[in-house]
Formats: C-alpha cells, sequence, structure tokens
C-alpha cells in the first residue's frame, strides 16, 4: 500500500493541499497519508527546518511527498524553504524536475491563434547541479571591494542521467524529438560537456530526433513556435526559467503542476506556483495547479488512468469557465475542487 508524506506548506500551500487531498482520497482512498509539520510556522515557533529523522522517513517509508508551497515574509532569508525543497532535492537525489506544459484551454494562453495542440511539451530540467548548489563565496563584504563568487557544477554522472532520462521518457510516451539547451558558445567548459554527452547519448536513441539550442534562442522559440517542441532537457538554471515560460504558455502557474523524480525512489510532487501570502486565508487561491500534480503523484504510483481522468476533469472546468477568480471565473477554491470532483 502506497504511503504518501504530506508538507502543506506556507500561505495559501496549506489551502490549495487540502482540495489535493480531497481528490486524492476520492481517487485513491487506499493510499494512506501523513502529516508533517514543516514550515515557516514551525520555523518561527522552535527554529527547526528539515530534521535529519524526518528526511530519512521520507526516503525510506514513503513512496512520496505532496508539498505545498513554501515563503513567508516572517522569514527574509527563506532558510526554511531552502532547507526543506532544496534539501530534500539534494539529499534524495531527486535530479529530476520533470514539468509537463500542456494547454488544456486555448482561451487561456496568452500567444494569439494557438490551439490546444500546439502546445504540448515536456521539460527535463537537472535538478541537483548547476548553480544553485551554494558553492561559491563572498569576499570583503560589505566594502567598495566586494567580490562574489557563484560557481556552476557540472559532472559528468549528473549531465549524462538528465539526458538519458529524457530520451528514455520519449521513447516510452511515443515522443520523436528531444531539443538540449545550453549556453556553449559563452559558457564552454561546463556546457562543452552538455554538448558532447548530448551527442553520445543521442546516437542510442535513433528513433528519437535530437536536437540543440542556445537557451536565448530556445526562448524566443518557444514563444515563436511551441508546436515545435516534444522534450526538452536542460540545466538547473535555465530549466528554472524555461519551465516558469512553459507555465505560462499553459494559461499561468495556477494551472503548473511538477514532481521530482529518481526513477524507483521517494519522489516528491509541488504546485509550481507560491505561497501568495498576499492571498492567504481568503479562499481564492487558484486549485488546479495543486490537482494537476495529484494527478502526475499517482501516475507515478502506477495509476496513470487517474491521471488522465484527473487532467480531463480539470479541463472540463476550464472550459466551462468554472474556475477561481485568477482566471476570471467567480469559484473559490473549495468551489473550484467541488466542480473538478462532480467532472470527474
Amino acid at each position: 500500500m502506497a504511503r504518501i508524506a504530506v508538507v502543506p506548506g506556507d500561505g495559501i500551500g496549506n489551502e490549495v493541499i487540502t482540495e489535493g487531498l480531497r481528490v486524492l482520497h476520492a481517487l485513491a482512498p487506499d493510499i494512506e497519508t501523513e502529516h508533517f509539520d514543516l514550515g515557516a510556522e514551525r520555523y518561527l515557533r522552535d527554529g527547526t527546518t528539515m530534521p535529519a529523522d524526518v528526511m530519512r522517513r521520507f526516503g525510506s517509508e514513503f513512496s512520496a511527498v505532496l508539498l505545498g508551497a513554501l515563503g513567508d515574509p516572517r522569514v527574509p532569508s527563506n532558510v526554511h524553504a531552502k532547507d526543506i525543497l532544496l534539501g530534500s532535492r539534494f539529499e534524495l537525489d531527486l535530479f529530476i524536475n520533470f514539468r509537463p506544459c500542456k494547454l488544456l484551454d486555448a482561451r487561456y494562453c496568452p500567444l494569439k491563434d494557438r490551439a490546444e495542440s500546439d502546445i504540448d511539451f515536456v521539460v527535463f530540467r537537472e535538478n541537483t547541479e548547476g548553480l544553485y548548489t551554494g558553492v561559491g563565496g563572498q569576499f570583503k563584504r560589505g566594502t567598495a571591494d566586494e567580490v562574489a563568487m557563484e560557481q556552476e557544477i557540472n559532472t559528468r554522472k549528473g549531465v549524462e542521467r538528465i539526458i538519458r532520462a529524457a530520451f528514455a521518457w520519449a521513447r516510452a510516451n511515443g515522443r520523436r524529438k528531444v531539443c538540449m539547451s545550453d549556453k556553449a558558445n559563452a559558457m564552454r567548459h561546463g556546457h562543452d560537456l552538455w554538448q558532447r554527452v548530448f551527442r553520445l547519448v543521442a546516437a542510442e536513441y535513433p528513433d528519437i530526433a535530437a536536437s540543440h539550442l542556445y537557451v536565448d534562442v530556445l526562448a524566443m522559440r518557444l514563444v515563436q513556435a511551441p508546436q515545435d517542441f516534444d522534450v526538452i532537457v536542460t540545466n538547473n538554471l535555465f530549466g528554472d526559467i524555461i519551465t516558469d515560460l512553459g507555465a505560462a504558455l499553459q494559461g499561468g502557474i495556477g494551472l503548473a503542476a511538477s514532481g521530482n523524480l529518481n526513477p524507483g525512489k521517494a519522489a516528491l510532487f509541488e504546485p509550481v506556483h507560491g505561497s501568495a501570502p498576499d492571498i492567504a486565508g481568503q479562499g481564492i487561491a487558484n486549485p488546479f495547479a495543486t490537482l494537476l500534480t495529484v494527478g502526475m503523484l499517482l501516475a507515478y504510483l502506477g495509476r496513470p488512468e487517474q491521471e488522465v481522468r484527473l487532467q480531463r476533469a480539470v479541463q472540463t472546468c476550464l472550459k466551462a469557465g468554472r474556475v477561481t477568480r485568477e482566471l476570471g471565473g467567480t469559484l473559490r477554491t473549495t468551489e473550484a475542487t467541488d466542480a473538478v470532483l462532480a467532472a470527474l
């Protein structure tokens, strides 16, 4: 029996995760959940961010973690968010940040004259290396001579496994194209490694069309011709930026889901949006990103048919205008979830 760890998070995270659990229990009543008191409130209460024993339990006792948004203005450093989210990615070695970008209702796409079939790609973002490792330092901090350094880490192991994961997913899911994006023309050491490994792995997949774009060109092409993309694989920083562009193309971050994965191990699933403290507690947050994230979680647990059902239910509500204020509707958070449950 699958067990899910639940970390509601901060701000609207608590509200949307509650809605996500309503749908999860409706679709899969056999799945057990356990809540963990982690987030800004816990940090402000006793200074706890991520206990080592909890991290061990995540990796050994649970099939997945469902995480709400993190971030609270009362914790300006966001140290709790870093320890919980980035800590989980690094400690559990969740090297894949998997972000589907699928348009469910063309009315919500900011590009003119786009059909739903034009935007349906996924991004494999390397999740444990790059510029987000915190390697670097500051010298003569606070003086006129201050020097700050941030170092990018690229290992052969890390680059190869994310590229290989992208090709394997493409083949398994009937996708025909994989595009790798880097900035090797300006960052010739680390990104030359990406270029060489990409060519080697691509040769093992002759049935998949392999291509390369510098990240600035990729950003331009995603706006001009999103229909040209099936699977994109890139590094941590570029993936962070490109996936937010993808979220905008599919209708906004209120519809964007994500998973942090290492196949065969405990995964971490989270809606893309932030904690939105300005609207927390008002009951107007959009739960759809969380519901779509729950669908991804169910697919990861071997129940892909439930993800399809849930995605179609969300799409039905979008097309019927049964949405929250953020998307131009009138429904409150719980009412939007009620509409999805009714569609199911």
